[in-house]
């Protein structure tokens, strides 16, 4: 996997490298938000740490959201709730806080990763006048495209492959995250409450109290 990985402290940004090309990924190295903004396009996927130098991570965030949907990791030593939910809400795909183990930031990487890549159902799914193109990753709200990020789709695309049906919190978290172990509650909270501003259709993802979500009657 192609890493661009944002980080201006030389030591963390060499380890990382290090571990993270042993591991098989090609590591691109950005100790500057400006350098984040015009070299995100050749990246699999960001590693993004939020205390950079010329500007806040946040704005990068941010900005990089108005213009892609590159899987975004933030890995920075803000653990305060106030960063962590203002990172989900831009559309960061996953946040950790240093230090971290590399297997838990491997892990976390695959599963991000692998829900962007996965295009293995080709159907599209309609629900009144909301089209999900699994395949394509697209979303039309009364003909106009959405643009979500790549967790808001993920949640979308496990409840669209079961319309209808309640899917438990448990499996939207394991199949998101890739294992509701390494996901966050709150986490998944905030990516639905994102993922429902933006549809804007009230009434379209049902909370079924205790249990999970349902898409649809």
């Amino acid at each position: 996997m192609r890493v661009l990985l944002v980080e201006d402290d030389d030591g963390v940004a060499d380890a990382l490298t290090e571990s993270l090309g042993g591991r098989g990924h090609v590591v691109t190295r950005a100790a500057r938000g400006a350098d984040a903004l015009t070299r995100h396009g050749d990246a699999d996927l960001l590693l993004l740490d939020l205390g950079l130098p010329d500007t806040d991570g946040l704005d990068v965030l941010r900005r990089i959201r108005q213009v892609s949907a590159v899987p975004v990791v933030v890995l920075t030593a803000r653990d305060d709730e106030r960063s962590v939910v203002s990172g989900l809400h831009l559309g960061a795909d996953d946040y950790l806080t240093k230090p971290v183990r590399l297997a838990e930031l491997l892990a976390r990487m695959d599963a991000v990763a692998r829900r962007a890549r996965d295009s293995a159902a080709l159907e599209v799914v309609r629900v009144a006048d909301v089209e999900i193109d699994l395949a394509a990753r697209r979303v039309l709200v009364g003909g106009t495209e959405v643009t979500l990020t790549t967790k808001e789709f993920g949640l979308l695309a496990v409840l669209a492959d079961r319309p209808g049906t309640a899917v438990s919190r448990q499996q939207l978290m394991d199949e998101v995250w890739g294992d509701a172990r390494l996901a966050v509650s709150r986490s998944l909270d905030v990516h639905l409450t994102q993922l429902r501003a933006k549809l804007n259709r009230p009434g379209l993802l049902t909370t079924i109290r205790g249990f999970g979500y349902r898409l649809g009657g």
